[in-house]
């Protein structure tokens, strides 16, 4: 009988731990990293991935998703692409504002530590730089149609967001030029 006045005053407590927690959200990392996980198998080309700063808006288009993620702005990149990397259907086009590189350590210190660390992260990546306005404006475009997934992180530099525009990754431009070439001219009708 004490044996098992023990082992349910011992049980009590964990079972009261357990219904309590229940309820409440996980930590948001994991959450983050959790959403971007669980939406890559519906993402495809055409989608978008961006790891923000925690400036970047809270968008309202349909189609913009925004998650929270606690890990700064280089483990959330970092967790992001090896994510990406896993999947068996899409690569990251990556997209950098080209202010970035203009940023000055006077105006915002640690911008130089971050431009080195992501310069190393995203070492043997294809990385296009665009002025930041046109890049908004492919997302934008792109958002019209397709979906967006915005992980803000808690980076307080400016520029720094990283934008990942997803295409197929079993199936190039080499390859749909090819199939172009052989199907022919179309007339539209």
């Amino acid at each position: 009988m004490r044996t098992a006045r023990a082992f349910i005053g011992a049980l009590l407590p964990a079972l009261l731990l357990m219904t309590t927690s229940c309820g409440q959200t996980a930590p948001p990392q994991a959450t983050a990293l959790g959403t971007v996980r669980a939406e890559l198998p519906k993402l495809g080309h055409r989608n978008w991935i961006v790891i923000a700063d925690s400036a970047y808006p809270w968008q309202s288009r349909d189609g913009i998703e925004t998650v929270i993620a606690s890990d700064d702005q280089l483990q959330t990149v970092k967790a992001v692409l090896d994510a990406v990397d896993q999947t068996h259907h899409v690569r990251p086009n990556i997209y950098l504002d080209s202010e970035l590189s203009h940023v000055p350590e006077a105006d915002a210190p640690g911008v130089s530590y971050y431009r080195d660390r992501l310069n190393e992260l995203l070492d043997k990546r294809s990385v296009q730089s665009l002025p930041h306005e046109q890049i908004i404006a492919k997302l934008d475009e792109s958002a019209k149609v397709f979906h967006v997934l915005i992980v803000k992180t808690n980076m307080t530099i400016p520029y720094t967001s990283v934008f990942l525009q997803l295409d197929c990754a079993y199936w190039g431009a080499d390859a749909e030029k090819r199939l172009r070439d052989a199907i022919g001219p179309t007339t539209g009708k």
